[in-house]
């Protein structure tokens, strides 16, 4: 049978797991909010961690951790906070991971979070003081010494904004590599001249390289912007307390803790310039999250170029060759997929519906606080793992090892009528649409037509048709 111990907050008693870390609110918070079965973001414990870490650094350097008797035995105010530093540091380094339990669609502005790291820091903090989970009394309390200082409103939001720059080097790198994937294809087909599509119909020549440079180009270009809305991010506005007024917290609190979260996580951070402004608006999460938006739809659309490029491969375009990395059918032998542009479009279609989440709970702040804070902090922390883990697959499994099939490039461009376009400044736009209707209802070339017709001499359109050189622009002379 599971034991229990028994602990009280200000609703009353409640049986918590013997062996948990976590205490009373937590364990309210647990059976309250059954929705999801799934648990909070590595990111999300980790700067909730960071926050409680610098705090007690912070709070202690301002005298504010005073010593205490527990059982006869003082306990001073040193010890505590040294042990809250302590317990924190395990949680950044990813231990007792599994004692952050609470459900993303939990109680609003997140505080049921908030207390399960408060909870977990404060039992390991005690335990590491000679007080085990089932002491009683005990010197480290979750609200006064591990959240002090602090307000689920102002730790929240600065959470939010840690856990995405925790990870934005890596995601960075992650599309750092997909356009560098895009730029050696790019040089590897610089010499297959195709037919150009537009509105998914034969168009002038393009070359393959082209097509690759302007998907590297794409990528390199959301990269910036994520970079860019991610400046934003780095205005913490925490030491706003309840409702940015700065309650209970030192006056230098908010400066120190910067300074302090800045040394921790090697971060560029900056202080608010309106600890209001910071507490009441989402718009800089919201601002990322449209910057992950645009990426995604750009990725989106590359992942159905890919497919159409490979499609066939005996009855579509089949202009690329996909690695094959499965069996595509339980029924049809031999079949293969595009399964790694088919798992990028559906990652990026995740990503894209998490974007509206964040929004809609952006807009549905109400005076001095967003109650929406913790789907806003779980669809941007899910946003960017996605991302990450989708492009890396898409990049070492598909793109790294795709092949061009020149042969059938230039076979459907051998057939493209449109070709006659390049003839328009010499034989002028009507004639050219007279030889493009003929070519294609005689299944015959634009240069056969041309000459038959008497526009042109076999030299003049096999100069003036030279694909390659057709590829580079200009007026063809």
């Amino acid at each position: 049978m599971t034991e229990y111990r028994i602990e009280k907050d200000s609703l009353g008693e409640l049986e918590v797991p013997a062996q948990a870390y976590w205490g009373v609110q937590t364990q309210r918070a647990i059976q309250n909010f059954p929705i999801t079965g799934l648990k909070p973001y590595p990111a999300f414990v980790w700067s909730m961690a960071m926050i409680k870490r610098a705090a007690a650094e912070v709070n202690a350097g301002l005298g504010l951790f005073a010593d205490k008797e527990v059982d006869g035995k003082v306990v001073s105010g040193d010890a505590m906070a040294q042990a809250i530093m302590m317990a924190a540091d395990e949680v950044i380094d990813g231990r007792l991971a599994d004692q952050f339990v609470v459900d993303p669609i939990q109680a609003g502005a997140g505080t049921s979070h908030n207390m399960n790291v408060n909870e977990v820091i404060a039992n390991r903090a005690n335990e590491i003081l000679g007080y085990g989970l089932n002491a009683k009394p005990k010197p480290i309390g979750s609200n006064d010494h591990v959240n002090m200082a602090q307000s689920t409103n102002d730790t929240i939001p600065t959470a939010i904004r840690l856990g995405c720059l925790w990870r934005l080097d890596e995601l960075v790198e992650t599309l750092d590599k997909l356009a560098a994937a895009f730029r050696q294809k790019s040089a590897e087909f610089d010499d297959i001249v195709k037919s150009g599509r537009t509105h998914l119909q034969d168009a002038v020549p393009v070359r393959l390289g082209q097509e690759f440079g302007a998907y590297a180009r794409a990528v390199e270009r959301d990269r910036e912007k994520i970079v860019l809305a991610a400046e934003g991010l780095r205005r913490l506005g925490i030491g706003g307390t309840a409702t940015g007024t700065g309650l209970n917290a030192h006056p230098e609190y908010h400066p120190r803790m910067i300074l302090v979260l800045g040394r921790l996580t090697g971060l560029t951070l900056h202080e608010s310039d309106d600890l209001f402004e910071s507490m009441q608006s989402m718009a800089d999460p919201v601002h990322f999250s449209g910057a992950l938006r645009t990426l995604a739809q750009d990725l989106t659309r590359i992942a159905n170029d890919f497919r159409l490029l490979s499609s066939g491969p005996s009855t579509g375009l089949d202009e690329i060759r996909l690695p094959a990395v499965q069996p595509g059918s339980s029924i049809m032998p031999g079949k293969v997929n595009p399964v790694l542009a088919e798992m990028l479009n559906m990652a990026m279609f995740q990503v894209m519906g998490n974007d509206l989440t964040v929004m809609m709970a952006g807009q549905a702040g109400q005076l001095e606080l967003n109650v929406m804070m913790p789907i806003i902090a779980y669809n941007l922390f899910q946003s960017m793992d996605v991302i990450i883990n989708a492009v890396n697959a898409f990049t070492d499994k598909c793109v790294v090892g795709l092949k061009a099939n020149p042969e059938k490039a230039t076979g459907w461009l051998a057939k493209n009528a449109i070709l006659v376009t390049a003839l328009n400044p010499v034989i002028g736009y009507q004639k050219g649409a007279e030889v493009a209707k003929e070519a294609m209802a005689t299944n015959r070339t634009v240069r056969e037509v041309v000459v038959d017709k008497g526009y042109l001499s076999g030299e003049e359109v096999d100069r003036l048709l030279n694909v390659r050189n057709l590829t580079d622009g200009g007026i063809q002379k």
